[in-house]
């Protein structure tokens, strides 16, 4: 649940109310009637208007700004490695998911009853 004043900015129209998606408001008001749809009442400065929204059409402004610079991050480090010819650099941030789950011993079986063991193994926990 987000704090009273806190900075939003609205990301989508979930149920289609015109609401100005990609600016930012303030929420003013929590809805606590748990028949009703919506969470917040946010004060839109630009639209110059409230407008009730539930809790998937907000997000906090920190936390698409965290995502935003982490994306632009990415995309350096990639524009880096191509200008360096960097290969290991490259590889290991296109495909960073996969090299972590190998490093903590989460590697693909060699043969079949390898394969049955650590399904065996998965089982019991």
């Amino acid at each position: 649940m987000l704090e009273l004043g806190a900075k939003v900015v609205i990301v989508a129209d979930q149920f289609e109310q015109k609401l100005p998606i990609g600016e930012y408001g303030y929420i003013i008001a929590y809805d606590r009637n748990a028949d009703n749809v919506f969470n917040y009442v946010v004060r839109v400065p630009k639209a110059n208007r409230n407008v009730l929204v539930p809790a998937e059409d907000v997000e906090l402004e920190e936390t698409l700004v965290e995502l935003e610079v982490e994306r632009i991050e990415r995309e350096a480090l990639i524009d880096y490695a191509l200008a360096t010819h960097n290969e290991q650099l490259f590889y290991r941030i296109m495909n960073g998911d996969k090299e972590e789950a190998e490093e903590d011993g989460e590697t693909k079986p060699s043969s079949r009853e390898d394969f049955i063991r650590q399904v065996n193994l998965k089982a019991w926990i």
